[in-house]
């Protein structure tokens, strides 16, 4: 039995819970993909199992943006997962802010530690700007949830640099979250 890992592409495809535009991006979209990389890989690695919170593109979790968010967290409780890795990318009026944040429930705890690991790894890689691991217990899918929590925001959609970042290197965001788990847990690469 590997470590069980809950990855939660934030938003819906329709519907309610929608997320964040920008550049010709949809949020929801992006985090589906990145997400479902992602799983690919952890599923291709006997340490971890992999089950992700939307199964296929369409997929609608939910009747309303409360329901959406407990969907997630009830699933993974219920599982029960060892991680919960909720993936989103980031917006704002300005269009010069970018880079990379976590959020995670508190600074103590296993979710910080393990938020910088995936931070660093995105950052490396990806070549993103460190915008640190922030705490925010408001935060349904970091206070719900039984198991450490971090939700990532990998890059801001309404800044066209890393707008670019978000259309063509999907697959690299997570390949370096995977990166950042397995420098959280010490384990080389396979």
């Amino acid at each position: 039995m590997g470590i069980k890992i809950y990855v939660d592409q934030g938003h819906n495809p329709s519907g309610h819970n929608l997320g964040a535009q920008g550049h010709g991006l949809k949020e929801q979209d992006v985090n589906y993909e990145v997400g479902m990389y992602l799983a690919g890989i952890l599923a291709k690695d006997p340490r971890f199992e992999v089950r992700t919170s939307r199964k296929y593109p369409n997929h609608v979790l939910g009747w309303d943006n409360a329901s959406s968010l407990q969907v997630r967290v009830n699933e993974a409780n219920t599982w029960p997962a060892d991680y919960f890795l909720s993936i989103h990318c980031n917006a704002n009026i300005s269009p010069a802010v970018n880079g990379t944040e976590m959020y995670v429930y508190s600074l103590y705890g296993e979710s910080f530690p393990l938020g910088r690991e995936l931070l660093q790894a995105i950052v490396s890689r990806i070549g993103t700007r460190d915008n640190y691991v922030r705490v925010n217990p408001e935060l349904y899918v970091l206070r719900r949830t039984r198991m450490p929590a971090v939700l990532l925001e990998l890059a801001y959609l309404t800044n066209p640099g890393d707008a670019e970042l978000l259309r063509t290197r999907q697959y690299d965001f997570a390949y370096s979250i995977y990166e950042g788990l397995l420098q959280y847990f010490n384990y080389s690469l396979l």
